[in-house]
């Protein structure tokens, strides 16, 4: 009936699917083992997460071990699974990150809780440090991202905080 009166133009309201960004289709596609929800956020989370690994315009190979580590943590997903979604967020931040970071990020914040949007957060740090050093471009794309997601200072700081000797700008300086 919803799709009646969305074609007549009398309900504002569209499915879930047809919110999503292309990148979310495209990895969701991939996912059919998982319900269409779950399916939506995983491809979310994952393309966020690869939004951070391409912030400094290289994707290491910890990174990416990182991402799909996470991806098969966040689900029941094995393996080469995990690994062909983190291949294809990892794609579509290449690709398309210019007009799909912020749309992908708004969309994970509509389907997330703020338990999962803080977790998030601190996973964007895990893949941001997975090559020994968070740079000042990664550090500064968490940032927005986390301001994006509608988290504070103090819990971006915080969860910062667990990565301090790991933030490029910092080495060097001792810890007191």
């Amino acid at each position: 009936m919803r799709s009646v009166l969305l074609l007549l133009g009398l309900s504002d309201v569209k499915p879930p699917e047809s919110r999503d960004t292309e990148t979310v289709r495209r990895i969701a596609a991939e996912l059919d083992k998982l319900e269409p929800e779950e399916a939506r956020f995983l491809a979310a989370f994952a393309y966020v997460l690869a939004r951070v690994a391409h912030a400094d315009y290289e994707v290491s190979e910890d990174e990416i071990r990182e991402m799909e580590r996470l991806v098969r943590k966040l689900s029941d997903l094995g393996e080469s699974q995990a690994a062909l979604v983190v291949q294809i967020a990892k794609t579509q931040a290449v690709t398309l990150g210019a007009t799909e970071n912020y749309v992908v990020t708004r969309q994970f914040r509509q389907v997330s809780t703020r338990e999962q949007r803080l977790s998030l957060l601190r996973c964007l740090f895990a893949v941001a440090a997975a090559d020994d050093s968070i740079s000042e471009a990664e550090n500064t794309e968490i940032t927005l991202i986390a301001t994006e997601l509608g988290l504070t200072q103090p819990e971006i700081v915080a969860a910062r905080s667990v990565y301090r000797d790991k933030l490029a700008v910092l080495k060097g300086f001792p810890r007191g």
